[in-house]
């Protein structure tokens, strides 16, 4: 009866859609509008924290451009063509990537695009002499920094590419995007190959390089590295950071602070959540002696 089922589904059983459509009583005039009639629909209830920050990331998206989360051309993890393999190998495992671009004499010859399990089925087989690395690649996707998000979105699930090589208008390689650098606009922080272990701050990759989540308290990063920033102003190393840039950087923009680089390797329109800190040869049996 359509009674019954009126009462089977009470408010708290409608669909978010419909709890949407109710809560958009008036034609939004903009897209601000549009937003904060969403959010005042989760503050009452009708739509939950992470369909709303999914929704706003869509939004966010379609206005976004590559150039304003690729990743800079001077931060590209890349192989070079002539390289041997046995380096490659070596390359492959210290930065942790899945794809990497092949080069040419210089970052603006991208000749295809590697992906590590291509090398590595060659190391199983036994067969680095036989096999060209030229007949490993997968080609490389050329897109301008003026692509919307979207649009890109829409073409790598289309064409299932995962990476792609953003040109400027002269045709230099200015950096490049992957499909997680998309998706992370929308859905938020995606674990990758970089992520520290849950209940940790502080991952080491090779003899200089560190992975450090962002949150890390200042005692416990000077307690590893044997730095001695002040605790003042700030309870974490990402807060200490921040005024170093003075806005939230965005990934693959980097600072200095005493001997230490930082590099920010996954950050949000709000805060820092990643970073790789390089510290000077001096210091790495130090800092060694303190993961022991």
């Amino acid at each position: 009866m359509n009674d019954d089922a009126s009462s089977s589904n009470g408010p708290g059983q409608k669909g978010w859609l419909e709890r949407i459509s109710q809560a958009l009583t008036g034609e939004p005039r903009d897209r601000e509008d549009l937003i904060g009639i969403l959010r005042s629909a989760q503050q009452r209830g009708l739509l939950d924290a992470d369909a709303l920050t999914m929704i706003e990331g869509v939004l966010q998206v379609s206005e976004m451009q590559v150039r304003d989360i690729m990743i800079p051309r001077s931060q590209m993890s890349v192989i070079d063509r002539d390289m041997p393999v046995d380096e490659m190998l070596d390359l492959v495992i210290a930065s942790g990537h899945s794809r990497f671009p092949v080069i040419v004499d210089s970052r603006d010859e991208v000749e295809g695009i590697l992906l590590a399990k291509d090398l590595l089925r060659l190391f199983k087989e036994n067969d680095t002499a036989s096999v060209s690395l030229m007949d490993m690649l997968r080609p490389a996707i050329f897109i301008p920094e003026s692509k919307r998000l979207n649009v890109l979105l829409k073409e790598f699930r289309a064409s299932r590419n995962h990476m792609a090589i953003v040109v400027d208008e002269y045709g230099g390689v200015s950096g490049m995007v992957t499909i997680e650098d998309v998706l992370e606009q929308i859905v938020g922080e995606i674990e990758d190959e970089h992520d520290v272990d849950e209940g940790s701050f502080i991952l080491q990759r090779d003899e200089r390089h560190y992975t450090v989540k962002a949150l890390t308290p200042i005692d416990e990063f000077n307690d590893y590295f044997h730095t001695g920033f002040s605790e003042e102003e700030f309870d974490t190393i990402g807060g200490l950071l921040l005024p170093q840039w003075g806005h939230v950087p965005r990934r693959g923009e980097t600072t200095r602070l005493g001997d230490l680089e930082f590099r920010v390797l996954r950050a949000d329109q709000r805060r820092i959540h990643l970073l790789e800190v390089t510290v000077p040869e001096k210091q790495t049996s130090e800092a060694a002696d303190a993961q022991e």
